[in-house]
């Protein structure tokens, strides 16, 4: 991400407050009053006997092969790299990067629903809190289900939120397709002036359908891609993904850790949820155990529109 001087931040953060948020969703927003349908959610509220996630609703990518990107984590399926806890007063799941040698320098955990759970067209979305440092790279997405056969980026990868480590009152949100795919994918960036994402929770989502998909922060939807417009890229979004959740170390998005990067460092889960418009729910899916009633937490939003590149984040 290219990063402007300071000199020229106080006029872009002017010129951004000023703008009306046309794509705001309401306050209180509540998905199923717009006619999305829960069908499935993991709320982090009650551990496990081994306090590890779920195993009816997660698996683990396992290894340190750096998975493209020059990643230095070792990826386990250990209670250290993923565990139930508290923050703030909320049941979580927090996965864990730590500097302890196992299998690589550093470990970390990447949790996904392959073969549990894997959904066409909806609305998915998570309440996290954010690591912090320089070299730390928390990110979730959806992979095309079908990867092992049509190979990525065939595929297909939504990245609902993607973040550097560095900047933390930046997000950015991607689509990985055959021509749009790497280090040139359709993609754009959300920030605050005055928020963190590694202080308290925030709600990350994304709305995909047949036409469309709209990358939301807190309620603000802040880029969308219409399948119409995208020209130099196949899209290849029209099948089933499946979810997942890390916290990567170093590599390509957002540089390697400093002597100055404090670890451990984790990510910390509120919930993960899934809707789907009644048209597009399928009577053959396994959508697993969905918790009746009480799911949706009125949302207190405050967000703020960006473009690419026009905010330069404060460090600690």
């Amino acid at each position: 991400m290219k990063l402007y001087k300071t000199i020229l931040l106080g006029f872009l953060f002017v010129l951004l407050g000023s703008c009306e948020k046309e794509n705001a969703i309401e306050n209180n927003y509540n998905p199923e009053d717009k006619g999305w349908v829960l069908v499935w959610s993991d709320e982090f509220d009650t551990p496990t006997e081994d306090n590890r996630p779920n195993p009816s609703k997660w698996t683990y990518e396992l290894g340190a092969s750096g998975f493209g990107n020059g990643e230095l984590q070792n990826y386990t399926d250990k209670e250290k790299n993923a565990s139930y806890a508290t923050y703030k007063g909320e049941g979580c799941l927090k996965i864990t990067a730590l500097k302890d040698g196992d299998g690589a320098t550093y470990s970390s955990a990447r949790i996904k629903t392959e073969g549990l759970f894997e959904f066409k067209y909806g609305r998915a979305e998570a309440r996290l809190v954010l690591p912090y440092g320089v070299g730390l790279w928390p990110a979730f997405w959806m992979l095309g289900a079908d990867y092992a056969t049509n190979e990525w980026p065939a595929c297909g990868e939504i990245d609902i939120m993607e973040n550097k480590g560095y900047q933390p009152n930046i997000v950015s949100s991607a689509l990985h397709m055959p021509g749009r795919s790497g280090g040139n994918p359709v993609t754009s960036t959300f920030g605050y002036q005055d928020q963190r994402f590694d202080t308290d929770f925030h709600i990350f989502a994304v709305e995909w359908d047949k036409s469309k998909i709209d990358f939301i922060v807190d309620g603000t939807l802040y880029h969308r891609v219409d399948k119409s417009s995208v020209s130099d890229g196949e899209w290849t979004f029209d099948h089933p993904f499946f979810i997942i959740l890390n916290v990567a170390v170093g590599g390509t998005f957002g540089g390697n850790p400093t002597d100055n990067t404090y670890f451990p460092q984790s990510m910390y889960v509120d919930y993960v949820r899934v809707y789907q418009k009644q048209s597009d729910i399928d009577p053959s899916a396994n959508y697993g155990d969905v918790p009746s009633g009480g799911l949706v937490d009125e949302w207190d939003f405050n967000g703020e529109d960006s473009d690419k590149g026009l905010l330069e984040p404060e460090m600690k």
